[in-house]
């Protein structure tokens, strides 16, 4: 009877998790990754390095082999960056696959070390020059969520991983506007499902594990 009653105890606490995370009152936390494992110390080191090339230069996301959403880099006034390295305050234009609303998120902070590289994004307002504080978070997160893209080297093996904290559906307040309903169809319906495809794409892409398809000239 024990046993029982805990099994129902826990099927009624997931049930009232999903009922708040459907309400925007609780986020989730994800993670995935992907390893890749080089003969020697030096062919890792300069894999770590081709990583960390791959890693800032956000705007060839778009490129990776199968189903990817549109990545666009763009800098703190508005205009949409051709560089290879992503910046603090930078923002990133995400467009998922399908008629949905375009999603922005910014960069809050960076870090490019010897055996480790990151940098961490979270929801945003959509970048114009001269209205920057607009409260209207244009993505299905609230501003409280975070993505933390990283590759880091221990001797031959490298990582990566795409981390997110605190997903709370964006769809109460003022930061909603007009998208409450779309930002929760996105968040539980179309993003639940193709998340796990997007970035085990990027973190396979960042470890080598696949690579872009370049077109010859």
């Amino acid at each position: 009877m024990m046993e029982l009653y805990r099994l129902i105890q826990s099927i009624k606490e997931k049930f009232r998790k999903e009922i708040n995370v459907l309400k925007g009152e609780e986020g989730k936390d994800k993670l995935f990754s992907s390893t890749n494992e080089f003969n020697t110390l030096q062919d890792a080191r300069e894999a770590f390095r081709r990583s960390k090339e791959k890693l800032f230069d956000v705007n060839l996301w778009s490129q990776m082999p199968g189903i990817t959403s549109e990545f666009k880099l763009f800098g703190p006034n508005g205009s949409q960056k051709t560089g290879k390295s992503v910046s603090i305050v930078d923002y990133i234009l995400i467009n998922l696959p399908g008629p949905v609303p375009e999603n922005w998120v910014k960069v809050i902070s960076l870090v490019d070390q010897e055996e480790l590289a990151e940098f961490v994004v979270s929801p945003s307002e959509k970048p114009q020059e001269g209205n920057l504080n607009d409260e209207k978070v244009a993505h299905f997160f609230k501003e409280e969520a975070t993505s933390t893209f990283r590759i880091k080297r221990e001797g031959r093996l490298l990582f990566a991983y795409e981390i997110g904290k605190e997903e709370n559906i964006n769809n109460e307040g003022k930061e909603a506007s007009n998208r409450d309903w779309i930002n929760t169809l996105m968040a539980e319906g179309g993003w639940l499902g193709f998340q796990k495809i997007q970035w085990k794409n990027l973190t396979e892409y960042l470890v080598h594990l696949s690579e872009i398809e370049r077109v010859q000239k």
